[in-house]
Parts: structure tokens; C-alpha cells; sequence
């Protein structure tokens, strides 16, 4: 059975993917606390960017997705959404 995917929710797709986002960007949390506690001046300074990088991530992840979404719905209306088959299990 084939279905076809029209439309993506933006604002919906948008908070699930910034949360996807802030969780990956905790690895960057895990480099930048080593450089701030052992590093120098100028790897501190980096250390503490990276210590913020769930909340940038999260940030221009939503940002990012909000756009390609869009363009996606736009996309799908002229030229038809992805399409993929199912099939039922019991």
C-alpha cells in the first residue's frame, strides 16, 4: 500500500527537531567542559562556546527546519510529497 507525505506540520516538526537538535549539541558540552577546566586563555574562550552549544543548536535547528519545511509543503504541491508503502502487521 503506497502513501504519499503532502505536508509537514512546520511549528510541530519544528519543536521536535530543536529538541533533537539540543540533545545532539550536549556533545559539544562534553568537548567544551575539558578545554575550559584544562585548556588555555584562548581554549577556555572556545570551551565556553562550545559549553553553549545545545541552546545553538536548538536555536538554528528550529530556524533551519521552520525554512526547509516550508519548502517542502511548497515542493509537495507542485510536485507531489514523498511517497513510501506500508503494509499491516497483526
Amino acid at each position: 500500500m503506497k502513501k504519499q507525505m503532502i505536508r509537514i506540520s512546520i511549528l510541530q516538526s519544528s519543536k521536535v527537531m530543536t529538541a533533537m537538535y539540543a540533545l545532539m549539541g550536549f556533545i559539544y558540552t562534553l568537548i567544551g567542559i575539558p578545554l575550559v577546566v584544562f585548556g588555555s586563555d584562548q581554549l577556555r574562550i572556545i570551551g565556553v562556546i562550545y559549553l553553549f552549544g545545545p541552546l545553538l543548536m536548538g536555536f538554528f535547528g528550529f530556524i533551519f527546519f521552520v525554512f526547509f519545511a516550508w519548502i517542502y509543503n511548497l515542493l509537495a504541491s507542485w510536485l507531489g510529497g514523498f511517497e513510501f508503502e506500508v503494509k499491516n502487521i497483526e
